[in-house]
């Protein structure tokens, strides 16, 4: 800390009228001199506190020490994923004014939603307390790293609210290899941090064989033990990837294997089997974590999103199905049941099974388990809030994405907390070769 000595002006006085006062000062402070030490344990925790307090930085400065000061440990021993949503009236984090990534179809303030208490939540955890996304931290955890987002658009969704987050510290450059808003990459500068969406909706090799199918949605070939080459080609550097999957699964699919056709779901073909979604899924799952375990050069950490339910009531997504809730459920309120329970199960099934298989050739796969925390959001959605009222487009009402911002934003809560823990985790096993 530095000091700055402050002048004393006394004016035209003589030396004998300085001398008394002189006497006097030296006096004086000889006296704090020998008093000060003797009395210093009578300061207590007061003086240690008002010391502390004129070291704390001024409203202008704490941006600059948010960037410094990233905590040492993490949570211990708590179950992040299993909670409740509580009021947080500081939210939202940025608004779709001040940030330029968002989707337009999960724009909802700019198209209308009458509501805002949707963003205003924060999920809290039964044992501890998850804090909130610091974009500062994020950033300096991930310096010099890469992280992929690989699956569909409800991954581009998380990926998008990402970089709305991020934006109060710095804006990525788009340094995508391609047009294709599919496979988009972007970049932040200083601190070396790439992000980029590489989108597979089915996570295997796939091709629509009809656009049209039994449900209107298309017809899909699925080659359930053939790698996706789009994504499974380009992310052997990447020292993070986050994959998901799930609502691809509803549409009609025939399902290969060894090139031959083994059955499908809801294909309505004569001499096909239908082996309903859930035998595709678990295939899709499964060939994926193969494929993250086979690439020779990866050395990087998997994390399995689980499942995101959507919230259609009063009919399905294509007869009259809507979400308009404005408050989330209570944990009591809602049960994960019937397709969503069985979907998140084969996601844990084949992801126990793929992480033993990783242990053993030293990779990491981690669980950002977001399907409870989503279950009780219904509030949290589009609907019909996704484009104009009087456009002329053939849109559902989506319960499906997430408004920005929205409840989504809370996966980087979890998605940070989990990267503090993975540091911590290095951190021990460095000290522990050492």
């Amino acid at each position: 800390m530095k000091f700055q000595e402050k002048e004393h002006l006394y004016g035209n006085n003589n030396k004998k009228q300085m001398l008394p006062k002189i006497i006097l000062l030296a006096i004086f402070v000889i006296i704090i001199v020998l008093v000060t030490p003797l009395s210093y344990p009578l300061f207590g925790s007061s003086f240690l506190l008002m010391m502390s307090k004129s070291k704390q930085p001024n409203s202008s400065n704490v941006d600059s020490i948010e960037k410094e000061n990233l905590p040492s440990t993490s949570l211990k021993n708590c179950d992040i994923f299993s909670g409740e949503w509580v009021p947080n009236p500081k939210g939202p984090y940025y608004t779709n004014k001040t940030c330029w990534a968002i989707h337009e179809h999960q724009n909802c303030m700019k198209y209308g939603r009458p509501d805002s208490e949707f963003m205003k939540w924060r999920w809290k955890p039964n044992e501890c307390e998850l804090p909130i996304f610091n974009p500062f931290q994020f950033l300096e955890i991930v310096r010099g790293k890469s992280m992929a987002f690989v699956g569909d658009s409800v991954g581009r969704n998380h990926m998008q609210s990402l970089i709305c987050l991020l934006s109060r510290v710095e804006w990525p450059i788009d340094v995508s290899y391609t047009k294709d808003d599919y496979f988009m990459r972007w970049k932040y500068p200083s601190y070396n941090f790439t992000m980029a969406a590489y989108w597979t909706p089915f996570l295997v090799k796939a091709q629509r064989e009809n656009s049209d199918g039994p449900t209107h949605t298309g017809l899909y070939n699925l080659y359930l033990d053939e790698f996706d080459e789009k994504w499974t080609s380009q992310i052997e550097d990447f020292d993070y990837v986050i994959i998901n999957g799930g609502h691809w699964f509803y549409k009609p699919m025939v399902f290969y294997e060894k090139g031959k056709i083994v059955g499908c779901h809801y294909c309505l073909l004569e001499n096909v089997t239908d082996l309903t979604m859930y035998y595709g899924y678990r295939k899709a799952f499964r060939t994926a974590f193969r494929a993250l375990n086979s690439l020779e050069n990866f050395k990087g950490v998997t994390f399995l999103r689980t499942f995101a339910p959507s919230h259609f009531e009063n009919g399905i997504w294509n007869q009259g199905g809507n979400c308009l809730r404005t408050k989330p459920f209570k944990s009591n309120e809602a049960r994960l049941e019937g397709t969503n329970m069985e979907l998140y199960m084969i996601q844990l099934e084949e992801y126990k099974i793929s992480q033993k298989k990783a242990k053993r050739n030293g990779l990491k796969f981690r669980l950002l388990d977001t399907t409870q925390a989503m279950l009780l959001r219904p509030d949290g959605h589009p609907s019909r809030y996704g484009h104009l009222p009087q456009e002329n487009v053939t849109l559902y009402n989506d319960c499906v994405h997430w408004c920005l911002p929205g409840p989504i934003d809370t996966w980087s809560d979890f998605l940070l907390e989990m990267l503090k823990m993975e540091r911590a985790k290095s951190k021990r096993e460095r000290r522990q070769i050492d």
